[in-house]
C-alpha cells in the first residue's frame, strides 16, 4: 500500500537523505520518495506499519503532516543550516 504525506517544501538533499534512511529503517517500509518540488512524501509499506506511525517518524524529523496543499511553503534556511 501506499501512503502519501503533504508536508513543507525543502530544498536540503541532507535533511531528504537522512529522511529516507530514516523512515527505511521502519518495519513494514520498504521505500520511500520525497518530492521536493511539490512538497510530499510517498511512502511504500505494508499493513505492519500504521499511516499514524509514518507520520509519527516524519514529524520527529521535522517534517509535520500538513492538513492541505495550501500551507505549503518552502522552508526558510535554519540556523543549523545542514550539519547533520
Amino acid at each position: 500500500m501506499y501512503s502519501t504525506f503533504i508536508i513543507s517544501k525543502s530544498d536540503c538533499m541532507t535533511c531528504t537523505n537522512k529522511t529516507l534512511k530514516s523512515l527505511g529503517t521502519l518495519q513494514g517500509v520498504f521505500g520511500a520518495e520525497i518530492n521536493q518540488i511539490e512538497g510530499n512524501v510517498v511512502v511504500s509499506h505494508t499493513d505492519e506499519i500504521s499511516r499514524t506511525e509514518i507520520a509519527e517518524m516524519l514529524l520527529s524529523l521535522g517534517y509535520p503532516e500538513l492538513e492541505n496543499e495550501k500551507e505549503i511553503e518552502s522552508d526558510e534556511p535554519s540556523i543549523w543550516g545542514c550539519v547533520l
